[in-house]
Parts: C-alpha cells; sequence; structure tokens
C-alpha cells in the first residue's frame, strides 16, 4: 500500500497559458501586433498631425505586448506584472475613450482606445475586462494548513 502523495510544489499554480488562456493570449498578441504596427507608421509618417494620439496608440502597443508576453509565460512574477499592464490598459482605454467623447478636439485623429475602441469593435474596452477575469479565476490558491496531531 503507498502512502500520500508526495506535495508538488507547483501544484497549487493555475497558469494563466492554459487552456482559454491560449485564446486570451492570442488576441493580445494580435493587438500587440496591430497596435505597435499603426503606431509606428503614425508617428513616423505623421507624427505632426496628432503627437498625443499617436503617442497613445504606441503605448497601448507597449500595453498589449507587455500583457502578451508576461500571460504567455504563466509564471508567478509574471502575472503580477501581466496585472499592473491590464489595468493601465483598462484605465486607458475608459480615460482616452471618455476623453474623445467628452473633447473631441483633444484627439483630431483616433487612437487605438478612442471611443472605447470603437474602431477595433470595442475590443479594448472588453479585454482588459477578460484579462483580469481570467487573472481572478487562475490565480494561486493557497496551500491547506496542515492539520494538527497527525
Amino acid at each position: 500500500m503507498t502512502g500520500p502523495a508526495p506535495h508538488q510544489p507547483n501544484a497549487d499554480v493555475r497558469r494563466t497559458n492554459s487552456g482559454a488562456g491560449r485564446v486570451l493570449v492570442a488576441v493580445y498578441g494580435i493587438f500587440a501586433l496591430a497596435a505597435t504596427a499603426r503606431a509606428s507608421v503614425q508617428l513616423l509618417t505623421k507624427f505632426d498631425q496628432a503627437p498625443l494620439a499617436y503617442l497613445l496608440s504606441a503605448l497601448s502597443g507597449v500595453v498589449y505586448v507587455v500583457a502578451t508576453i508576461t500571460l504567455a509565460r504563466g509564471t508567478r512574477a509574471s502575472r503580477r506584472v501581466a496585472l499592473v499592464a491590464i489595468i493601465i490598459e483598462l484605465i486607458g482605454v475608459i480615460s482616452v475613450g471618455t476623453l474623445s467623447i467628452v473633447d473631441p478636439e483633444a484627439f483630431p485623429r483616433a487612437t487605438v482606445w478612442s471611443w472605447y475602441g470603437i474602431g477595433y469593435g470595442f475590443v479594448p474596452l472588453v479585454l482588459p475586462i477578460f484579462g483580469l477575469a481570467w487573472l481572478w479565476r487562475t490565480r494561486p490558491m493557497a496551500a491547506p494548513e496542515p492539520a494538527e496531531g497527525r
């Protein structure tokens, strides 16, 4: 008869890059590529037309790249970085989305986050919500406390 299975040190870690997390990483990767490419072209060819809008698009691209890499890594440390990146993303899309509606002259050209991401089918608005939900769902569970007297 065998005894209890030995404790596996990483058994309580649920990875962000498995299951549905692979789809999330893929969507972030697509947005990282799209936002970074778009911002690069805009910064190189039209910077003088709307510097704030194009710099914000570049920022969104960087945030998407960081989120993609950290979600794909799926380690405890990368989870923390992903959390910060996704919170920045959510704050950015809500702030820029609201400002682009309230003061359209502040954004003479669209950013990825303008009008809450209308140019991208509002995915920039819902993506950080799904990202945060996935981080919550895959959060590490606390190890059970050892029973006394055993």
